[in-house]
């Protein structure tokens, strides 16, 4: 991957993005910028890598993926003007942002898996972490590429050659998804984190294969919530229709029963 092609294209000024740098190899992403985000470092710095050493996921999981077969990096905001409440849209807008730019680049139907897997043909092809450091929020992501069957982590996976995918260049890719989540970003920061007004809100559901389905959500307490996926709340949670009645969740794992 090339830098400079990624900043030459993104930086510019009066833009979210500041700084881009891709390194060889790290521990993890997110771990780095949170690191200089409790240093002070401001909003807009890109970090990635083509090789992380200790990758993480959701839940507590561990994320990996040969050398140069994966996009992965992380983003450094700081939605100051957004009230704590709103921020839980933050991981929904990353993967607005993330299946909007693999739709448009590779060619694929790129769908959303409550909050923000992005899936192709039900296979996971990307997954997103957003952490708060202080007062900012890290947002990493990791799409699987160029990756072999043979390579993928869990089964149910996939990536964009395994799709057929239009393009798999990780460069053009990365632009992509940052200039989406600079769009999306500036417009729900700029209307103090309103999903509803920004558009934000829409564009998730249309984007989003969870709901209509049936649901069954572990949460991170051990409970599972069974039902309909009615709705995306103003909040960000995912309103699941259960037997005892609609049941808002912020956190947790869900599995698509049909």
């Amino acid at each position: 991957m090339s830098a400079g092609r990624v900043r030459d294209a993104l930086v510019t000024p009066g833009g979210l993005w500041r700084e881009i740098r891709i390194v060889a190899e790290t521990g993890s992403t997110n771990s780095d910028l949170a690191d200089e985000a409790r240093r002070g470092v401001a909003e807009g710095a890109v970090l990635a890598a083509e090789a992380q050493s200790a990758g993480r996921g959701r839940m507590g999981r561990s994320w990996v993926a040969p050398p140069a077969a994966a996009l992965t990096f992380s983003v450094l905001l700081r939605p100051a003007e957004v009230p704590q409440a709103r921020r839980g849209w933050v991981p929904l807008l990353a993967g607005v942002a993330l299946a909007l730019a693999v739709r448009q680049e590779a060619g694929v139907d790129a769908r959303l898996k409550w909050p923000n897997d992005v899936q192709v043909n039900g296979a996971k092809l990307a997954g997103i972490l957003a952490e708060q450091a202080d007062d900012a929020i890290v947002v990493g992501a990791g799409v699987n590429v160029s990756t072999r069957r043979d390579e993928l982590p869990v089964p149910g996976a996939t990536s964009l050659a395994l799709e057929g995918a239009a393009v798999t260049d990780r460069d053009r890719l990365l632009a992509a998804v940052l200039r989406e989540l600079e769009r999306w970003y500036l417009a729900w920061a700029g209307s103090a984190g309103d999903a509803a007004e920004s558009g934000l809100a829409a564009q998730y559901r249309r984007l989003c294969a969870t709901l209509g389905r049936q649901v069954a959500v572990s949460l991170p307490g051990g409970q599972t919530v069974t039902g309909e996926a009615l709705e995306i709340d103003d909040m960000g949670r995912l309103v699941v229709g259960s037997p005892a009645g609609p049941v808002p969740v912020s956190a947790g794992d869900v599995m698509h029963v049909r």
